[in-house]
């Protein structure tokens, strides 16, 4: 006969799993891209990438599914907003001037394509915080629409809403003036 089990010997019977520390640079390209709309700088995003592996890093995990991805993703818009918070109190700093010498990237592609990036990124980190959230989380990261509203609490329709007014102000954004004129949409 053997003896009886009590709760100390029985395997974990919880909903929960930890979270794979891992797995975690599975995920990292994709969280980049989404710090990178977020901050609207690759330095920046770097950093908030860092900042969110180590807040995760820091003690065991335990979630409720299998969407690594969907809560790396809120940690990182966490630690963002959180980031905003403590600067927002913090004193300003100067940027440096324009007219300094950039040196070019030779392992680049195409040039063009890394200015277009960049001011993709900056356009889309200066959306308003909802229609950001929504285009970082479906454009840049790849979610379904179902996975999206899961990630920032909201309803599909919701994020459909949001994306779609977060991709206008981006096409206003960065269309060039002429291109979107009414005299020439009309054929005048």
């Amino acid at each position: 006969m053997s003896a009886p089990r009590g709760p100390h010997h029985d395997a974990d019977p919880s909903p929960y799993r930890r979270l794979d520390p891992e797995r975690l640079g599975d995920h990292l390209d994709r969280l980049y891209r989404a710090g990178w709309a977020l901050c609207g700088s690759r330095e920046d995003a770097e950093d908030l990438v860092q900042e969110t592996y180590a807040a995760v890093l820091r003690k065991p995990r335990r979630l409720h599914s299998d969407d690594d991805l969907g809560y790396l993703l809120r940690v990182l818009r966490n630690t963002f907003v959180s980031g905003r918070r403590a600067a927002a109190r913090r004193a300003q700093t100067t940027a440096l001037p324009d007219d300094l010498d950039v040196m070019e990237d030779r392992r680049a592609v195409r040039a063009e394509s890394r200015l277009e990036a960049s001011e993709l990124f900056t356009a889309i980190s200066a959306l308003p915080p909802d229609f950001r959230d929504a285009v970082v989380a479906i454009d840049v990261l790849g979610l379904s629409y179902r996975e999206a509203a899961r990630v920032l609490d909201a309803r599909e329709a919701t994020i459909t809403t949001r994306l779609h007014r977060g991709r206008q102000r981006l096409v206003r954004e960065l269309a060039p003036s002429e291109a979107v004129s009414p005299d020439r949409a009309a054929g005048r």
